[in-house]
């Protein structure tokens, strides 16, 4: 029943939108019977039941087919748009379903030879629609509202769940990393002078960790300081995986002093070495570019490697994906996207 259907619908919230027109198309031909039978002749109740039984739900069923463009545009397309601003289109969309589904109704009835309210009686036509229009979306509305706190809830309860995790991981980061970094000295110094190599990734290494320090206590680093740390990251992913890895980097340097959290880019290229470029016998490339646009900064991650059917599955593979997108939703309300890269591969962007 939370299988989703389409947009984002439930099978449950559709059964109950379907019941509510069902209920609704009942107790409005029942109202035109009764009132036909008690306020006018034989024959006019005859009629009113006849408007019943031939109409059904074809009034409501038209109802809906106007209500799903609306509710579309208002609720999908432009869901980013503040709501008062939505709430304004439906003074533009209330005569346009008042007026084109009575058209409609009537024409059809006509055309079948069934029956539809006349003369004066035409007004509930109008009213009814009306009232009916303002009681749906009324609806609509104070359930997005309830969608809407429940996703906040349930994100401030994942982020107090990440941020124990960090503090937890803080902890152990924290056991003394003097004597880590004393250790890497300790084994760069024995390894052999011919091993060049060798003691420049020791070194490398132990530049990510003293970064990885630095940036627990700092809320902002600048764009070139996290770019070196993924350089020298992907450095060593490099000594590993020596030519299936290229890589390319395309950010102009006068962005270089945009000031970003610390740790952001490094997961993110982690994912795409390990789920893309590790898998993939040929290797691949990963490219980072960043660029301004509309005074926003503008994040691309690519890479050439395996790509992914389910991207949703990504997030259940490990934590830097999922907290990076908790972050980014937390500091900025900004959107983790992962897309299709051309010709193949996977593309992580996000904006800040």
């Amino acid at each position: 029943m939370g299988n989703k259907v389409i947009w984002g619908i439930t099978v449950k919230e559709l059964l109950i939108v379907l019941s509510f027109y069902i209920v609704s198309a009942f107790f409005y031909h029942l109202t035109v019977w009764s009132s036909s039978a008690q306020y006018t002749t034989t024959n006019s109740a005859l009629l009113g039941l006849k408007a019943f039984a031939d109409g059904g739900g074809l009034q409501y069923g038209i109802f809906l087919l106007f209500t799903i463009p609306i509710w579309w545009l208002i609720f999908i397309k432009l869901k980013h748009i503040k709501l008062w601003k939505r709430l304004l289109l439906h003074m533009l969309f209330l005569p346009i379903f008042i007026y084109t589904a009575q058209i409609l109704y009537y024409y059809v009835c006509e055309a079948l030879g069934w029956f539809h309210l006349e003369g004066t009686g035409q007004v509930w036509d109008l009213y009814i629609p009306a009232l009916f229009y303002l009681i749906q979306f009324g609806i609509f509305h104070a359930y997005e509202h309830y969608k809407d706190n429940q996703e906040k809830l349930k994100l401030e309860g994942e982020l107090k769940q990440a941020a124990l995790k960090s503090e937890l991981a803080a902890i152990k980061a924290q056991l003394n990393p003097h004597f880590l970094y004393n250790v890497f000295n300790t084994i760069n110094a024995s390894v052999p002078p011919k091993q060049e190599k060798t003691r420049q990734l020791i070194a490398t290494l132990s530049d990510l960790f003293r970064y990885q320090l630095k940036a627990s206590k700092k809320e902002f680093v600048t764009l070139e300081e996290e770019l070196d740390f993924v350089k020298k990251y992907l450095k060593l992913e490099k000594a590993r995986f020596e030519e299936r890895l290229n890589i390319e980097i395309n950010v102009p340097e006068f962005l270089y002093k945009e000031q970003i959290p610390p740790m952001l880019l490094q997961p993110l290229v982690e994912n795409s070495v390990k789920h893309g470029i590790s898998n993939n016998l040929k290797g691949g490339t990963i490219s980072i570019t960043i660029f301004k646009e509309a005074e926003k900064l503008k994040f691309e991650i690519a890479d050439t490697g395996i790509g992914a059917k389910d991207k949703e599955s990504l997030f259940n593979k490990g934590v830097g994906l999922t907290n990076t997108r908790l972050r980014l939703l937390k500091m900025y309300q900004s959107k983790l996207e992962v897309l299709d890269n051309y010709p193949q591969g996977l593309k992580i962007s996000f904006v800040l």
